[in-house]
């Protein structure tokens, strides 16, 4: 038993892929960052080489990590044998990189735990993540005015600024000229319109496994409470059955109810629970809780 770590973005897509699409709704963000990594190269998502691993036994893979930094490391299912070992693996060469895991809670902790313990620091939860699959599509009655269209290529200027406004609001990090040019080519942004003035849009990931992703669901401020989020939600999910998809799925952030309460209202059903552990010292905890003080009133 033993966990590999490679370079080789081709080696690790073909040694982890049979794991990965065995379960796709699971892994669906594996799965897309390394079908990027593979279409673009190791640095789409950062200067920094990606972690790429995988743990085996008796030549049968049953877990894997991925990070493209500064990301979060992305970890499967681990066996409990496996997590001292991976933090063994990485600590080495990645101690100042990783300051935040993403998995399944108990995968999650149990890998936040002895990560703190190696590198002497503290963890916390920055998010709770539920995935939802959708059962039957629900559309709102009636729905709002407007109607959906594909955004394309000429639609570059629009997607870069929904993407930055959707990363500040939510304390992500923009994505790549690249990764959007790419997106806005494979027709994986819908939007929705009214009198021509787009109001609202959703990403749609690539189909993988026939599973396809909605993602970057953003509204702007001033368009709000119209119900264009739901209606661009549903034309997304529409879109995704006509690209080929059996399984449309979505996750929310857990601390936003009304967006989870959006979701199943259209028919998406919760499956599982993922978390964004962080990692700090025991100063920077200190400096952060110092500057919540300051900002209570």
């Amino acid at each position: 038993m033993a966990w590999t770590l490679t370079d080789s973005i081709d080696t690790y897509a073909a040694t982890v892929t049979p794991l990965l699409n065995a379960e796709p709704e699971r892994y669906t963000v594996i799965l897309s960052v390394l079908a990027a990594l593979v279409e673009h190269g190791p640095n789409i998502y950062g200067s920094d080489p990606p972690v790429l691993g995988w743990w085996s036994r008796n030549g049968t893979v049953s877990a894997a990590v991925l990070q493209t930094p500064p990301h979060p490391v992305q970890i499967t299912s681990l066996p409990a044998e496996a997590v001292g070992p991976l933090v063994e693996a990485l600590a080495p060469g990645h101690a100042d990189s990783i300051t935040q895991v993403l998995g399944a809670e108990p995968d999650a902790t149990m890998f936040a735990k002895a990560w703190a313990r190696a590198a002497g620091r503290r963890f916390s939860v920055e998010m709770r993540q539920r995935l939802h699959r959708l059962g039957e599509l629900t559309p709102p009655d009636p729905m709002p005015e407007g109607s959906a269209r594909v955004a394309t290529p000429d639609d570059i200027q629009l997607a870069y600024a929904i993407d930055e406004a959707f990363a500040a609001e939510t304390g992500q990090r923009p994505a790549s000229a690249t990764l959007i040019e790419s997106r806005l080519q494979a027709g994986q942004l819908m939007l929705w319109e009214v009198a021509g003035q787009p109001v609202s849009a959703a990403g749609l990931s690539a189909l993988i496994t026939g599973v396809a992703r909605i993602g970057q669901v953003y509204t702007p401020p001033e368009h709000r409470n119209h119900g264009y989020g739901a209606a661009v939600t549903v034309a997304a999910t529409r879109l995704a059955f006509d690209y080929g998809a059996s399984s449309v799925i979505l996750f929310t952030d857990l601390a936003n109810p009304t967006s989870n309460a959006l979701y199943a209202r259209l028919g998406y059903r919760p499956v599982e629970d993922k978390v964004v552990l962080a990692f700090r010292s025991a100063q920077e905890e200190q400096a952060q809780e110092a500057g919540q003080a300051e900002e209570t009133p």
